[in-house]
């Protein structure tokens, strides 16, 4: 095992996204009446599709945090893993919020665990993997911990 990528979460949040595909889907049904369609398919691909992940190469010691712009290009730079890093984990509880038309709230809170590659200091550098299940969290903490030769953060 090489390189793993982890998916993190949606860039835009999920409302965004959701927003994007259904344009996107508009667009390429548009696409077939008018060329002016591709403007909606270029957009709804960019908002519905451009998510975060976190590729972890295990052999060279190294991580890169990218946006995966369109689904498929990666943005991002590698950072080498110091011997004086170490591995944590960090509750993430996040509220999505839009409106309706109506001036309706919709409340979209995600709750979730993400293991964090920490500095000397303690403080977060970026995220390495998100746990949605509670009960797997202690388990893929050691499991990644072995696997970077990392101690864990207490």
């Amino acid at each position: 095992m090489m390189k793993t990528t982890y998916k993190i979460e949606k860039t835009f949040g999920p409302v965004l996204s959701f927003s994007g595909i259904m344009i996107f889907l508009t667009g390429l049904i548009a696409t077939f009446f008018s060329l002016t369609g591709l403007i909606l398919v270029v957009f709804g691909a960019f908002f519905g599709l451009t998510d975060s992940c976190t590729t972890i190469d295990f052999i060279n010691r190294r991580v890169k945090y990218s946006n995966k712009l369109f689904g498929f290009i990666k943005t991002g730079k590698w950072i080498e893993i110091k011997e004086s890093m170490k591995i944590g984990l960090k509750r993430s509880n996040k509220t999505y919020r839009t409106y309706s038309r109506s001036n309706r709230i919709l409340d979209i809170p995600i709750k979730e665990t993400r293991i964090y590659l920490f500095d000397l200091q303690g403080n977060p550098i970026i995220p390495l993997k998100s746990i949605d299940k509670a009960g797997n969290t202690l388990k893929e903490l050691e499991d990644l911990s072995k696997k970077l030769r990392l101690t864990i953060l207490k």
